[in-house]
C-alpha cells in the first residue's frame, strides 16, 4: 500500500511539473515577439524628430506594445514637438464609418488641429503642412490592395516630397504575413483610391516596403525613412508577433477578417451582402434569393485549399440588404498557410453567378472593375470562363511583379 501511496505521489508531481512548464510555455508564447516602428523610433531614432515641428498620419492602430496610442507618446514627450493630426479614412479616432467625410476639427485630449485626408482632400496641401517640418505616418495596413491607408500614404508622401518634408513610415506587420503574393496586377486606366499602382489584389508586403516602391518604382521621390520593425520575419501572422489587434476600421475587427478580406473584399462590387451590417463582416457574405447550404454545397465541393463554408442567415443592420433576411455562407480559414483568398474569391463570385444569373449584379455604383483591377475579370466571369482559366490570364503579370517586389524587401 505504502508503495502505491509513493508511485502516486511521484506520479502526481511530474505532472504538476508538466502542467507548470506547459503554462510557462504558453506565456512565453503569448509575450510580444515583435517591436512595432514607433518602439524602435523612441527608442533608437528619435533624433529624426527632436527639434522639428511634426505632422503625423495615423488612427487608433497606431500604439505601442502597451496600447498608448502614438498621438500621445509623442504629444506627451517634452522633446517632440507634435503640432499637427492628419486621419485617413475613418479618422485619427476611428469613429467614421467607411466612406463618410470628417471635416477638420481639434482633437479632444490634445487640442491638436486635426485634417481629413479622406473626402475631397487626399492630399495634405501646403497650408495643411505650414507648421509641419517632419511627416510621419504610422497606420495598420491589412494587406490588401483595395484598402485605402495605403493611398493615403502615397499622396502625404506626394505632398512631402513637393514641401520639401522630410516622411517616416514607423513600419507594422502585414496581418496577413509577408508571404503570399495573389491575384491580378491593377492596370493603370482603373487607377482610383482603392488601388493606384500596378499591384497585385494581395501583395505581401509591411507598409515600409510599399513605401520604397511607390517612392521608386513610381516616381514619388520623397526623402523617405522607414524605420522598421524589430523582430518581424515574413512567415509571421499578426497573431504570432504577440502584438495587440486593433480594427484598422469598423469592418475589420479581427486578424481573421484580414485574411478574408481580399477574396470577399471583392464581393462589394456585387449585390451581394458582404457582411457589413453583421458582427462578422467579410465573413459572412449572402442575398435574399440565395440558398446557403446549396452553395455551401457547391463551394465545399470545390475542395479549395484551406478554407470550409458554412450555409448561414443573417439580416444586416444597414448597408446592403439593411433589414432583409440574407442567406449565403459563412467563410472558415482551417489553415491560413494554404489558404488562397484571391482564387477563393473568384470561386466564391462566379458560382453565385452561375447559380443565379437572373439575380446575381455586378454594381455600378461599387465598380468591380476598379477592386479587380481590370476590365476584363468580369467579362471572364459573363462567359463562363473558369477561375483557372482567369488565373492563368493574370499569372505572367504577377510573376514579373514578384520580381520587382524582391528589390524592395525589408525583412527575411
Amino acid at each position: 500500500m505504502k508503495k502505491t501511496m509513493i508511485i502516486l505521489a511521484v506520479f502526481l508531481l511530474a505532472f504538476c511539473l508538466s502542467s507548470s512548464k506547459s503554462v510557462t510555455a504558453v506565456k512565453e508564447e503569448k509575450k510580444q515577439k515583435v517591436s512595432p516602428g514607433i518602439e524602435v523610433l523612441l527608442k533608437e531614432e528619435k533624433k529624426l524628430l527632436k527639434g522639428k515641428k511634426v505632422g503625423l498620419i495615423t488612427n487608433p492602430t497606431g500604439i505601442d506594445s502597451h496600447l498608448t496610442s502614438v498621438v500621445d507618446l509623442l504629444h506627451d514627450d517634452p522633446e517632440i514637438q507634435l503640432t499637427t493630426l492628419f486621419g485617413p479614412e475613418h479618422g485619427v479616432r476611428g469613429d467614421a464609418q467607411a466612406g463618410a467625410s470628417v471635416d477638420f476639427y481639434e482633437d479632444e485630449k490634445t487640442g491638436l488641429p486635426v485634417y481629413s485626408l479622406y473626402g475631397k482632400t487626399k492630399k495634405p496641401t501646403s497650408e495643411m503642412l505650414k507648421d509641419v517640418e517632419v511627416l510621419v505616418f504610422d497606420i495598420q495596413d491589412v494587406g490588401t490592395r483595395y484598402y485605402t491607408y495605403i493611398y493615403t500614404m502615397a499622396y502625404a508622401m506626394e505632398a512631402a516630397k513637393e514641401n520639401d518634408i522630410p516622411f517616416i513610415v514607423l513600419d507594422r506587420p502585414n496581418p496577413q504575413g509577408g508571404e503570399a503574393v495573389e491575384g491580378p496586377v491593377l492596370e493603370q486606366e482603373f487607377s482610383s483610391f482603392v488601388g493606384m499602382y500596378p499591384i497585385p489584389l494581395k501583395h505581401g508586403m509591411t507598409v515600409g516596403e510599399l513605401a520604397t516602391l511607390f517612392n521608386k518604382e513610381f516616381k514619388i521621390g520623397a526623402n523617405l525613412q522607414v524605420i522598421k520593425m524589430k523582430g518581424w520575419k515574413r512567415d509571421m501572422d499578426y497573431d504570432a508577433t504577440g502584438l495587440p489587434f486593433v480594427l484598422p476600421s469598423p469592418n475589420m475587427p479581427t486578424v481573421s477578417t484580414a485574411f478574408v478580406y481580399p477574396a470577399t473584399g471583392l464581393i462589394e462590387g456585387t449585390n451581394i451582402s458582404e457582411g457589413r451590417g453583421t458582427t462578422k463582416p467579410f465573413e459572412l457574405i449572402g442575398a435574399p434569393y440565395i440558398n446557403g447550404d446549396v452553395l455551401a454545397g457547391k463551394l465545399n465541393a470545390l475542395r479549395l485549399p484551406g478554407v470550409q463554408f458554412r450555409g448561414a442567415s443573417f439580416t444586416p443592420m444597414f448597408s446592403k440588404h439593411a433589414g432583409q433576411l440574407s442567406h449565403g455562407v459563412e467563410i472558415y480559414v482551417t489553415d491560413r498557410k494554404k489558404f488562397k483568398a484571391v482564387p477563393t474569391g473568384l470561386h466564391l463570385i462566379k458560382t453565385i453567378h452561375d447559380l443565379y444569373p437572373d439575380d446575381f449584379e455586378f454594381l455600378q455604383a461599387n465598380n468591380f472593375n476598379l477592386l479587380i483591377g481590370n476590365g476584363w475579370v468580369k467579362g471572364k466571369i459573363d462567359e463562363g470562363s473558369s477561375v483557372n482559366e482567369i488565373m492563368n490570364e493574370y499569372q505572367d503579370d504577377l510573376d514579373a511583379f514578384k520580381k520587382v517586389r524582391k528589390n524592395y524587401l525589408l525583412y527575411r
